[in-house]
């Protein structure tokens, strides 16, 4: 995977510039001309771009617009082998040449103390220490153009020995770590370009969720105490309850006859016909939550001139693989998605990949009989037929098996699954068990999980209760984790596909792809994104006999697409 044309990128700072390592020729390059250099390259050669971090090394080329196919990404690549979210250069170097984490050099903390021991630095132009290590100030040398050459080589020997340790732990993890590495350009793209949104229409979802505008705190306190109101009518002589505070809330609702043991919303939604205040109580809950954290400051702040709302984009969220974003790209409510609206002459393609944890579990486990589950549309159906139950008690048991719930009808429904599918539901124990005892585990893809860090307040052994809950976090973890990367995978396949079209992936959700495409390649898109899925997902299970289907379609709101 490096052995091809590979080109190193590296970011100076303090307008040092950038240094690009290509066929062992290092060119010193100004910021102002690195995307043009960069682009060049990129035409000429196709090379695999390596560099510490795509963050660090390709922001200001993306944001030049330049396309970058393909990349080893060197802090993504120790995320996989290693687990976690750390991956600083010096954690990666030292992980690559098998040296301690604790012995890593800490970084100068700009005071007196500097001088204490600076004797045992190495001479100015050797970038590493006699332990082997990155020295300790070696994040100044970004600071030298004259230091860009050593801190490339550095990039591209630690690209190199993590594709050896990649290749020895799994098969699968150095195509992994590709299609992490271009999730991670994407994440940067997504970034530039932005989500789009019908401004006026978001701002009037804002408006019936927190009200209009106010200015000062008397309107804002005024308009906080009318939303509460909507609440409070309902309950004479409780007028004084804070609906912020869970504990005065269930006193107000036992005062109504309504015993709550908490007050989560799955919890009141069963309340909703005993007394008015419980739907009350929800809608408020849905418009406080706008108004404070998706109200006009958040419209304000983050949503640019050109409609599109921002926030920063991550490949992975340290723990099994997900993609994570800010600004409430991530989580944003079901109540402003009719603001989500595609720009005049665009269209949305929204596509949504069907039961994918149960098909993922077909691949990771290779339980045949399961696999052939997935042949049919809805996954269930066959199941249920295979358990003599209906569709609704084989989707309990499905899942309960993947979040690992024994109790009530998930666990009777269990005990059918485990006949029928043993290879499948055999893998999960195991994973189950791992975790139990603190035990990393690897996804299929190769991301290692280490489990001993989920809940580390106590050791594994401790206590019989935070060990169930690891070993349901690890039972889960290895099959959304291996989801995850087919997500992934998938991404990475649409972001070139599409490419030629003018389209752009604008929104990567868990399972969910959202696609901002000229209207006339609206037909053309959904192909592409449906063939992607289909080549991405042969090559991630290995040709494993397992049908992965999604839900594609063509929308101008986000709201429009069926959940």
């Amino acid at each position: 995977m490096l052995s091809g044309e590979v080109a190193v990128l590296v970011a100076g700072t303090g307008g040092a510039g950038c240094a690009v390592l290509h066929a062992g020729r290092l060119v010193a390059v100004p910021a102002t001309e690195v995307a043009a250099v960069v682009a060049d390259l990129e035409a000429r050669h196709h090379p695999r771009w390596v560099w510490w971090s795509a963050g660090e090394a390709a922001r200001a080329v993306v944001a030049a617009r330049v396309h970058l196919a393909r990349a080893w990404d060197v802090a993504e690549a120790h995320r996989l082998l290693n687990g976690g979210w750390d991956a600083a250069p010096a954690l990666c170097w030292a992980a690559a040449h098998d040296l301690p984490a604790d012995t890593v050099p800490a970084p100068p903390g700009g005071d007196l103390f500097d001088l204490v021991g600076a004797d045992d630095l190495p001479p100015p132009d050797v970038l590493v220490d006699a332990a082997g290590h990155l020295r300790g100030d070696h994040a100044r040398w970004l600071e030298d153009p004259a230091h860009l050459g050593a801190w490339a080589e550095a990039a591209l020997t630690v690209a190199r020995l993590q594709l050896a340790r990649a290749q020895a732990v799994s098969p699968r993890l150095a195509s992994t770590v590709a299609s992490e590495s271009a999730a991670a350009l994407l994440c940067l793209e997504l970034e530039r370009d932005g989500l789009p949104l019908d401004r006026a229409r978001t701002e009037q979802l804002v408006a019936e969720a927190a009200g209009p505008r106010t200015v000062g705190d008397a309107e804002t306190v005024a308009a906080r105490r009318a939303r509460d109101e909507t609440v409070l009518r309902h309950v004479p002589g409780r007028e004084s309850t804070d609906l912020r505070n869970p504990v005065q809330v269930k006193e107000m609702l036992a005062a109504v006859g309504v015993e709550v043991p908490s007050t989560r919303k799955w919890v009141l939604e069963a309340y909703r016909e005993v007394h008015p205040v419980v739907d009350a109580l929800l809608t408020w809950r849905r418009d406080e939550r706008i108004a404070t954290t998706y109200g006009y400051r958040w419209l304000d702040s983050h949503v640019g001139a050109d409609d599109r709302l921002r926030g920063r984009w991550t490949a992975c969220d340290g723990a099994a693989g997900r993609m994570t974003a800010e600004n409430g790209l991530h989580n944003l409510p079901a109540a402003l998605r009719p603001g989500v609206a595609a720009h005049p002459g665009f269209v949305f393609v929204r596509a949504d990949l069907g039961q994918v944890e149960p098909r993922v579990l077909a691949v990771v486990s290779g339980d045949t009989a399961f696999a052939a589950a997935t042949r049919a549309d809805d996954l269930y159906a066959p199941v249920a037929q295979r358990l003599g139950s209906d569709r609704a008690v084989a989707k309990i048991a499905v899942l309960a098996a993947m979040y690992g719930q024994r109790s009530g009808a998930a666990g009777e429904a269990l005990k059918g699954l485990e006949a029928a599918y043993p290879v499948a539901m055999g893998l999960l124990e195991r994973a189950a068990a791992s975790g139990r005892r603190g035990e990393p585990l690897r996804t299929f893809g190769g991301r290692l999980v280490p489990t001993g860090r989920f809940l580390a307040s106590r050791p594994p052994g401790a206590d019989p209760q935070l060990d169930a809950a690891r070993g349901r976090f690890a039972r889960n973890a290895v099959i959304q984790g291996s989801a995850a990367e087919l997500f992934k995978a998938w991404a990475a396949t649409v972001r070139a596909s599409v490419r030629d079209l003018g389209a752009s992936v604008v929104l990567c959700l868990h399972d969910e792809l959202l696609l901002h495409v000229p209207e006339e390649h609206a037909a053309e898109a959904v192909r592409r994104v449906d063939a992607s899925l289909d080549r991405a997902a042969h090559h991630w299970s290995g040709g494993a006999p397992v049908r992965f289907v999604a839900d594609t379609s063509v929308v101008r709101r986000w709201s429009e697409a069926k959940d």
